[in-house]
Protein backbone atom coordinates (compact mmCIF):
# COMPACT_ATOMS: atom_id res chain seq x y z
CA UNK A 1 0.00 0.00 0.00
CA UNK A 2 1.86 3.38 -1.12
CA UNK A 3 2.19 5.52 1.28
CA UNK A 4 -0.03 8.95 1.64
CA UNK A 5 1.87 12.07 0.40
CA UNK A 6 2.00 14.59 3.13
CA UNK A 7 0.97 18.30 1.85
CA UNK A 8 3.17 21.30 3.13
CA UNK A 9 1.79 22.23 6.24
CA UNK A 10 -0.40 25.87 6.77
CA UNK A 11 2.01 28.41 7.28
CA UNK A 12 1.90 30.13 10.61
CA UNK A 13 -0.40 33.24 10.92
CA UNK A 14 0.88 36.47 11.68
CA UNK A 15 -0.02 39.63 13.40
CA UNK A 16 0.01 43.07 12.05
CA UNK A 17 3.18 44.17 13.54
CA UNK A 18 4.73 41.06 12.33
CA UNK A 19 3.77 41.79 8.80
CA UNK A 20 4.64 45.13 8.81
CA UNK A 21 8.35 44.37 10.32
CA UNK A 22 8.44 41.64 7.58
CA UNK A 23 7.41 43.37 4.67
CA UNK A 24 10.22 46.46 6.29
CA UNK A 25 12.96 43.92 6.12
CA UNK A 26 12.10 42.82 3.00
CA UNK A 27 12.34 46.22 1.44
CA UNK A 28 15.50 46.83 3.08
CA UNK A 29 17.11 43.47 1.81
CA UNK A 30 15.91 45.34 -1.77
CA UNK A 31 17.25 48.54 -1.06
CA UNK A 32 20.55 47.40 -0.32
CA UNK A 33 23.44 44.67 -0.53
CA UNK A 34 23.34 43.78 3.33
CA UNK A 35 20.92 43.02 5.87
CA UNK A 36 19.23 45.62 8.65
CA UNK A 37 20.16 45.86 12.35
CA UNK A 38 17.30 45.52 15.04
CA UNK A 39 17.52 49.49 15.58
CA UNK A 40 18.07 50.15 11.34
CA UNK A 41 14.69 47.96 11.66
CA UNK A 42 12.97 50.22 14.65
CA UNK A 43 14.13 53.60 12.61
CA UNK A 44 12.34 52.41 9.86
CA UNK A 45 9.34 51.18 11.58
CA UNK A 46 8.93 54.13 13.87
CA UNK A 47 9.00 51.47 16.75
CA UNK A 48 11.48 51.00 20.03
CA UNK A 49 14.55 48.39 19.52
CA UNK A 50 12.11 46.03 22.52
CA UNK A 51 9.15 45.72 20.02
CA UNK A 52 11.40 45.21 16.37
CA UNK A 53 13.27 42.47 18.45
CA UNK A 54 9.73 40.83 19.87
CA UNK A 55 8.55 40.97 16.52
CA UNK A 56 11.80 39.17 14.55
CA UNK A 57 11.53 36.86 17.44
CA UNK A 58 8.13 35.68 16.55
CA UNK A 59 8.98 35.38 13.05
CA UNK A 60 11.99 33.79 13.13
CA UNK A 61 9.81 31.09 15.18
CA UNK A 62 7.15 30.88 13.41
CA UNK A 63 9.73 29.88 9.99
CA UNK A 64 9.89 33.36 8.33
CA UNK A 65 13.11 34.62 9.13
CA UNK A 66 16.26 33.15 9.52
CA UNK A 67 18.80 34.58 12.34
CA UNK A 68 22.65 33.64 11.56
CA UNK A 69 24.59 33.77 14.62
CA UNK A 70 27.32 35.90 15.72
CA UNK A 71 26.66 39.13 13.30
CA UNK A 72 24.16 41.75 13.78
CA UNK A 73 23.43 42.19 10.56
CA UNK A 74 22.16 38.46 10.14
CA UNK A 75 18.09 38.55 9.09
CA UNK A 76 17.37 36.86 6.23
CA UNK A 77 13.73 36.34 5.13
CA UNK A 78 13.04 32.78 4.09
CA UNK A 79 9.32 32.73 3.58
CA UNK A 80 6.08 34.99 2.64
CA UNK A 81 2.81 34.40 4.36
CA UNK A 82 0.13 33.37 2.50
CA UNK A 83 -2.05 35.74 0.69
CA UNK A 84 -4.91 34.88 3.05
CA UNK A 85 -3.05 36.09 6.03
CA UNK A 86 -1.50 39.48 4.45
CA UNK A 87 -3.04 42.71 5.95
CA UNK A 88 -3.45 46.15 4.02
CA UNK A 89 -1.50 48.88 5.20
CA UNK A 90 -2.55 50.68 8.32
CA UNK A 91 -5.55 52.43 7.34
CA UNK A 92 -4.93 55.67 9.62
CA UNK A 93 -1.60 56.17 7.21
CA UNK A 94 -2.08 58.61 4.62
CA UNK A 95 -1.67 57.42 0.98
CA UNK A 96 -1.09 58.23 -2.50
CA UNK A 97 -2.23 56.97 -5.45
CA UNK A 98 1.04 56.36 -7.88
CA UNK A 99 0.62 55.58 -11.64
CA UNK A 100 1.17 51.25 -12.57
CA UNK A 101 2.61 50.24 -15.37
CA UNK A 102 3.72 46.86 -16.98
CA UNK A 103 7.09 46.31 -17.89
CA UNK A 104 8.16 47.52 -21.13
CA UNK A 105 10.36 46.94 -23.93
CA UNK A 106 10.30 47.33 -27.58
CA UNK A 107 10.81 50.94 -26.99
CA UNK A 108 7.87 52.09 -25.74
CA UNK A 109 8.43 54.99 -23.24
CA UNK A 110 7.80 53.33 -19.64
CA UNK A 111 5.74 55.97 -18.30
CA UNK A 112 3.59 56.34 -21.94
CA UNK A 113 0.13 56.34 -21.37
CA UNK A 114 -0.81 53.43 -23.34
CA UNK A 115 1.24 51.50 -20.92
CA UNK A 116 -0.63 52.18 -17.60
CA UNK A 117 -2.36 49.27 -15.65
CA UNK A 118 -4.15 51.49 -13.26
CA UNK A 119 -3.08 52.91 -9.93
CA UNK A 120 -1.34 51.84 -6.68
CA UNK A 121 -1.91 53.47 -2.77
CA UNK A 122 1.08 54.06 -1.57
CA UNK A 123 2.00 55.90 2.08
CA UNK A 124 2.20 59.33 1.53
CA UNK A 125 6.00 58.99 3.64
CA UNK A 126 7.47 57.00 0.64
CA UNK A 127 6.53 59.90 -1.81
CA UNK A 128 8.15 62.77 0.17
CA UNK A 129 11.68 62.48 -1.90
CA UNK A 130 9.91 62.44 -4.80
CA UNK A 131 7.66 61.31 -8.07
CA UNK A 132 7.25 57.57 -7.48
CA UNK A 133 6.15 55.22 -10.14
CA UNK A 134 4.68 51.63 -9.51
CA UNK A 135 5.97 48.32 -12.05
CA UNK A 136 4.78 44.82 -12.36
CA UNK A 137 7.92 42.34 -12.60
CA UNK A 138 7.84 39.06 -14.56
CA UNK A 139 10.34 36.63 -14.12
CA UNK A 140 12.18 35.12 -11.38
CA UNK A 141 16.05 36.96 -11.44
CA UNK A 142 15.28 38.83 -8.16
CA UNK A 143 13.98 36.21 -5.87
CA UNK A 144 16.83 36.68 -3.53
CA UNK A 145 16.03 40.02 -3.09
CA UNK A 146 12.12 38.91 -2.45
CA UNK A 147 10.66 39.96 -5.57
CA UNK A 148 9.04 37.53 -7.58
CA UNK A 149 7.40 37.12 -10.44
CA UNK A 150 4.03 39.48 -10.31
CA UNK A 151 5.11 41.37 -7.58
CA UNK A 152 4.84 45.23 -8.03
CA UNK A 153 8.10 47.46 -6.80
CA UNK A 154 7.55 51.00 -5.81
CA UNK A 155 10.05 52.92 -7.22
CA UNK A 156 11.52 56.77 -6.87
CA UNK A 157 11.97 58.51 -10.16
CA UNK A 158 16.02 59.38 -10.10
CA UNK A 159 18.34 59.33 -12.81
CA UNK A 160 21.46 58.28 -10.79
CA UNK A 161 21.62 55.52 -8.17
CA UNK A 162 24.78 54.17 -5.78
CA UNK A 163 26.43 50.81 -6.16
CA UNK A 164 25.05 48.01 -4.62
CA UNK A 165 21.01 49.51 -4.58
CA UNK A 166 18.13 47.87 -6.86
CA UNK A 167 16.96 49.84 -9.64
CA UNK A 168 14.56 50.00 -12.79
CA UNK A 169 17.01 50.47 -15.56
CA UNK A 170 16.50 51.06 -19.38
CA UNK A 171 18.67 48.63 -21.67
CA UNK A 172 18.58 50.13 -24.97
CA UNK A 173 15.31 49.95 -25.59
CA UNK A 174 14.01 47.34 -22.63
CA UNK A 175 12.95 48.06 -19.23
CA UNK A 176 14.69 45.90 -16.34
CA UNK A 177 14.99 45.59 -12.47
CA UNK A 178 18.36 44.55 -11.24
CA UNK A 179 20.70 45.61 -8.70
CA UNK A 180 23.81 48.09 -10.14
CA UNK A 181 27.12 47.77 -9.11
CA UNK A 182 30.10 49.70 -9.85
CA UNK A 183 33.35 48.76 -9.72
CA UNK A 184 36.13 51.74 -11.29
CA UNK A 185 35.05 52.37 -14.87
CA UNK A 186 32.98 48.68 -14.86
CA UNK A 187 28.96 48.89 -14.34
CA UNK A 188 27.12 45.88 -13.96
CA UNK A 189 23.31 44.98 -13.39
CA UNK A 190 23.04 41.74 -11.54
CA UNK A 191 20.52 39.68 -11.15
CA UNK A 192 19.26 38.10 -7.85
CA UNK A 193 19.02 34.78 -8.97
CA UNK A 194 22.51 32.56 -9.50
CA UNK A 195 20.60 30.98 -12.67
CA UNK A 196 21.75 34.75 -14.23
CA UNK A 197 24.45 36.00 -15.44
CA UNK A 198 25.63 39.61 -14.50
CA UNK A 199 24.66 42.36 -17.77
CA UNK A 200 27.87 44.10 -18.18
CA UNK A 201 27.11 47.34 -19.25
CA UNK A 202 30.06 48.23 -21.86
CA UNK A 203 30.90 51.98 -23.39
CA UNK A 204 28.99 51.81 -26.25
CA UNK A 205 25.99 50.40 -24.29
CA UNK A 206 22.73 52.95 -23.80
CA UNK A 207 21.89 52.49 -20.00
CA UNK A 208 19.98 54.92 -18.02
CA UNK A 209 18.77 54.76 -14.48
CA UNK A 210 14.85 55.28 -14.24
CA UNK A 211 14.52 54.86 -11.09
CA UNK A 212 15.10 53.39 -7.74
CA UNK A 213 13.09 50.37 -5.85
CA UNK A 214 12.15 51.40 -2.78
CA UNK A 215 9.22 49.19 -1.55
CA UNK A 216 7.97 46.01 -2.93
CA UNK A 217 4.05 44.56 -2.70
CA UNK A 218 3.45 40.95 -3.31
CA UNK A 219 1.75 39.87 -6.10
CA UNK A 220 -1.67 38.08 -4.68
CA UNK A 221 -1.52 33.91 -4.34
CA UNK A 222 2.46 34.44 -4.01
Amino acid sequence: MAAKRRGRPPAPTVTAGQERTLQALRELLASRSFPPTIQELGERLGLTRATVHEHVTALVEKGYVRREPRTARALIVVRRPPDRVRRPPDESEAMVAVPLVGMVAAGQPLLAEENRLGEVLVEARLAERGPLFALRTTGDSMIGAGIRDGDVVIVRRQPIAESGEIVVALLEDEATVKRLRIQGDRIELRAENRRYRPIVVGPETELRILGKVIAIRSSPGA
